[in-house]
């Protein structure tokens, strides 16, 4: 077990190990301050771990991102955020075997990798920049109408999380770089929707805050790795 740890921590830098390590701690101690629900604190782990392992460019973090995605849902269900439970019971929990599987595809060799990464970094053309923002003014409206007939909460910010949310993970199956400016509003916007909600019906499970403030920091830490993999893959010509 020690060794197959050992393995896994190999290729981190110490800034993703410290990363990790602060919010799992502020989640344990949430936990048992807060009396949090154990399966906040398994989703708010999980979900840690898929995004450090994704800005680190490593296919491993679908696994992670299977348990956090099917455990969020019920969360996010549970305080009337459908919008949330939809999104990921119908949209990423799927998606995370589609990205296994696009991540497969275009893997690269161990010997092309420059700090550990499985994939090659692709860039957003202005084209491709217009396509998202049409998407996304025309996605937040009508999602909005739909959350409005299902009396849903918190209807304008969940309906622009949703929205942004789906474009950030198709543009991340496909590996773009951009990818990270989409989440971190995507980040920014939840942060606000649970905040909200908790403060709303006294819930306890400030770990969903902690979590989107650490995908946040991954979000920015993310975005400027997978632009030095970008810049490295052009000056080797892969």
């Amino acid at each position: 077990m020690a060794l197959k740890m050992k393995e896994f921590l190999a290729d981190w830098s110490i800034f993703e190990k410290v990363w990790v390590m602060i919010f799992a701690g502020i989640t344990v101690y949430l936990y048992f301050a807060f009396q949090d629900t154990l399966l906040g604190l398994i989703s708010s782990i999980a979900g840690m771990l898929c995004v450090v392992l994704v800005a680190k460019g490593k296919v491993s973090n679908y696994l992670f991102g299977i348990l956090q995605t099917a455990t969020y849902g019920y969360i996010a269900y549970g305080y009337g955020l459908y919008g949330e439970s939809m999104l990921n019971w119908l949209f990423y929990f799927p998606m995370q075997f589609i990205g296994i599987w696009l991540w497969m595809k275009h893997s690269k060799k161990k010997e092309e990798s420059e700090q550990g990464e499985n994939v090659y970094v692709k860039r957003l053309t202005v084209r491709g920049w217009a396509m998202v923002i049409g998407a996304f003014l025309v996605g937040a409206f009508v999602y909005a109408e739909v959350l409005t007939l299902l009396a849903a909460q918190q209807i304008r910010v969940d309906s622009m999380a949703v929205v942004l949310s789906v474009i950030a993970q198709i543009l991340m199956v496909q590996r773009y770089a951009e990818q990270w400016v989409i989440w971190i509003l995507v980040n920014l916007l939840t942060i606000t929707l649970w905040v909200i909600t908790m403060v709303q019906t006294g819930g306890n499970d400030w770990n969903m805050v902690i979590m989107w403030t650490a995908f946040l920091v991954n979000s920015v830490y993310g975005y400027m790795n997978w632009l030095k993999l970008s810049k490295v893959q052009e000056a080797t010509g892969n």
